[in-house]
């Protein structure tokens, strides 16, 4: 199977991470953010991931990729129940924390933006959307000292390192690409349960973090 990703995309490790819990080999294509012609002949639009079976056939959205690969040998591995208090958080987490990430990822060394145009691209389709790059960074600061609060209140939930309530369910899937992204960003006080947490996730998924391009 191939799976067709941008590097820096979050729905995108969801997908990603579904073939290192189960082990499985995938082919890793990494498109160009700019490369609309390749998405839109697997699946008739631009969007990512993207997952093209053995027979040639493809399918998106992150979350029905990983239930379908999480089934396909009819062993299951994300069975637990879901704490809604983890989707508070996220839910919480997502209304500001891109402000801080997406400036930073339009800066980074990621392969999709390996032409300028491919990075000038997400820049300005981005920014477009949540406001001038440069103006945001300016307010790092306040927002890097919020995620830092948000990520002491996300600590009294982790139950165990290996799962966030104790056994592998959907919240993992949702919790662990946030943290991975936020992993780019320098300067977080990362409490130690999120981090004994992060850490173990990015080793038994087999994606990596952030924290060596960190800006």
């Amino acid at each position: 199977m191939k799976l067709y990703i941008y590097d820096h995309c979050p729905f995108c490790v969801k997908a990603r991470m579904i073939f290192g819990l189960k082990n499985l080999p995938v082919e890793l294509i990494v498109m160009l953010n700019d490369d609309e012609k390749t998405p839109g002949k697997l699946i008739g639009q631009k969007m990512a991931p993207i997952l093209q079976k053995e027979d040639g056939s493809a399918m998106a959205e992150s979350m029905d990729i990983v239930r379908y690969v999480d089934k396909l040998d009819g062993e299951p591995l994300i069975t637990g129940k879901t704490n809604p208090a983890i989707s508070d958080w996220l839910r919480h987490m997502n209304s500001y924390v891109n402000k801080l990430i997406l400036p930073r990822v339009a800066e980074a060394q990621f392969a999709e933006f390996a032409t300028p145009e491919a990075r000038n691209y997400f820049r300005s389709k981005k920014q477009a959307t949540i406001g001038d790059f440069a103006e945001l960074q300016q307010h790092s600061p306040g927002l890097i000292k919020n995620v830092s609060g948000d990520l002491r209140q996300l600590d009294k939930l982790i139950v165990k390192p290996n799962a966030v309530n104790g056994e592998l369910s959907e919240d993992d899937i949702q919790l662990f690409p946030l943290l991975r992204s936020l992993t780019l960003v320098a300067g977080i006080d990362w409490p130690s349960r999120v981090t004994d947490y992060r850490d173990n996730m990015a080793k038994q998924t087999q994606v990596n973090l952030l924290s060596s391009i960190a800006i």
